[in-house]
């Protein structure tokens, strides 16, 4: 009996060893395998966090004289307001185009180079330039034959113009060469506190940070919240570029993120953004950079 129980006591710490030792080993490769799996992750995340960066790379600095920048166009000539008159500056040559008899200058839409809207809303006139800055056509939006006081003004596809009608709270669309407007939405309330537009679009942000957009048949969407700035800049359909605190950032309207973008300058007046170049505009010049928005 003392040598049968002896040897049964035996067998059972041998087994209860080895079971023990196979038991902490499968631990032991699960905590490994866990680790393995958590530093993978990691590495991906960080991987992915940096893919989602900007990436922005210094190309030029143009030396100007100007009081505000305004963009550039697709053949590389630059756009700047000084003195009230609006500057056209390539390699080679300057243009210039002023008409103090309207005012102060209150917008300036760039989309054709070859047909530049400029709009004094004081005197509630369009005028449109030929690539030289020679005016082509003087549009006085008060004496159509709808009653229109325009608050907002853009090129838009055929001789057509955006406008935004304060007296009727509406966006429509008027044909230049004819002198005809057709509102395309019904009205709404709100103040445009930001806009820009393209030849099938209409889009802009109101003073309670909402972002609309308007297609040529008068439908509008709603694109979302924005974060609250001075300055914005459109950057494709569901984003856009912003400024807060003298930094920029990105904001993905999808994701309701934002994310900066690291450049040269400290401190800048304005900025603008075309054909992933960003043009940063100080009291120096203009820097331009490449950039790679996430």
């Amino acid at each position: 009996m003392t040598n049968a129980c002896n040897f049964c006591y035996k067998c059972f710490v041998k087994r209860f060893g080895v079971n023990c030792l196979i038991k902490n080993c499968l631990i032991v490769h699960c905590h490994m395998k866990n680790y393995c799996c958590l530093f993978l992750m990691l590495t991906f995340a960080v991987a992915f966090a940096q893919e989602k960066r900007s990436i922005v790379v210094r190309t030029d600095t143009i030396q100007v004289k100007a009081d505000s920048f305004i963009g550039s166009d697709i053949y590389g000539a630059y756009y700047f307001i000084h003195d009230n008159a609006l500057v056209k500056k390539n390699k080679s040559k300057n243009w210039q185009y002023k008409n103090p008899a309207l005012g102060k200058i209150t917008r300036i839409d760039l989309q054709n180079p070859l047909k530049i809207v400029l709009f004094y809303e004081s005197f509630n006139t369009a005028i449109l330039l030929d690539n030289q800055l020679n005016e082509t056509q003087k549009i006085k939006l008060s004496e159509n034959t709808v009653p229109i006081v325009a608050t907002a003004v853009g090129l838009a596809f055929g001789n057509r113009l955006w406008i935004y009608n304060s007296l009727s709270q509406q966006i429509g669309l008027l044909d230049y060469l004819k002198n005809s407007y057709q509102p395309i939405t019904t009205p709404f309330k709100g103040t445009i506190a930001y806009y820009n537009s393209d030849f099938n679009y209409f889009q802009w942000i109101d003073e309670k940070y909402f972002w609309y957009r308007c297609d040529v048949y008068g439908k509008i969407s709603t694109v979302g919240k924005v974060p609250e700035s001075g300055q914005f800049q459109f950057a494709n359909d569901s984003g856009l570029i912003y400024e807060k605190d003298n930094k920029l950032y990105y904001f993905d309207g999808k994701t309701n993120k934002s994310a900066l973008i690291n450049f040269d300058e400290k401190t800048f007046e304005s900025f603008s953004f075309k054909d992933q170049i960003l043009s940063i505009f100080t009291k120096q010049g203009i820097t331009n950079y490449k950039i790679s928005l996430p």
